[in-house]
């Protein structure tokens, strides 16, 4: 089984990490974002869609990460994806509003047109207006997040106990590292990512990524504080 991934990509962090914390037997093989290998064959044969990860058992292929952490998950026998039907669905639950409602916001609205020149809009004013609604819509979210998925009393977004979903979403959270997004606001999402980065696993999966988000801290950008 191989996963084809590079550290630096938000959306292939949460698979390392579970694989990482799990000791899962899945081969990794490094896609060079940096050289555009991802654009052009073979591995547009794998994801015509060009982006990574890509999971590849045996003939069988797979893409988006919340699948490939659920295929992973089921496939190894984890019981951080919950087997009693309520329980998924919760996981499922939270998946989805982290891939969709929160993330687009707070990584393609804000967080990525300030950082990557392909995410910029043009002409100027539409990138600034785009960036702005971004930051209005993730504030708001990130109350969501706080209160509503955590709390002062739950440990994690699904539950007590951890599961697939807080892989995923603190993996999400984390490209605000890249603006200096700070969470002093929002306690309980601060109090369960600290919890998240405490795993054994956590500064080897996240090397590149904190140097690359080091490597931006003398720039200015909008961001949450």
């Amino acid at each position: 089984m191989k996963l084809h991934m590079h550290k630096v990509s938000t959306t292939c962090r949460p698979i390392l990490q579970f694989v990482a914390e799990n000791k899962l037997d899945v081969e990794m093989v490094v896609v060079d974002l940096m050289t555009g290998e991802h654009l052009k064959e073979p591995f547009t044969r794998l994801n015509p869609n060009k982006l990574v990860p890509v999971l590849e058992d045996g003939d069988f292929i797979l893409t988006e990460s919340s699948t490939i952490l659920k295929y992973l998950a089921e496939k190894f026998g984890s019981p951080a994806y919950p087997k009693d039907l309520k329980q998924r669905a919760k996981v499922n639950e939270v998946m989805d509003w982290f891939n969709t409602t929160f993330y687009r916001e707070y990584g393609y609205h804000m967080v990525y047109p300030q950082v990557y020149p392909h995410h910029v809009r043009q002409p100027e004013t539409a990138n600034t207006v785009t960036v702005d609604w971004g930051k209005g819509q993730a504030g708001f979210l990130l109350d969501v997040l706080d209160k509503h998925w955590l709390g002062p009393r739950r440990n994690f977004v699904a539950g007590d106990k951890m599961t697939i979903a807080d892989f995923f979403g603190a993996g999400l959270l984390t490209c605000g590292d890249l603006i200096g997004v700070n969470y002093k606001h929002y306690p309980n999402t601060s109090r369960w990512l600290s919890r998240m980065q405490a795993l054994p696993s956590w500064g080897a999966v996240n090397d590149v990524h904190n140097g690359f988000a080091e490597s931006l801290k003398a720039k200015q950008f909008v961001t949450i504080k």
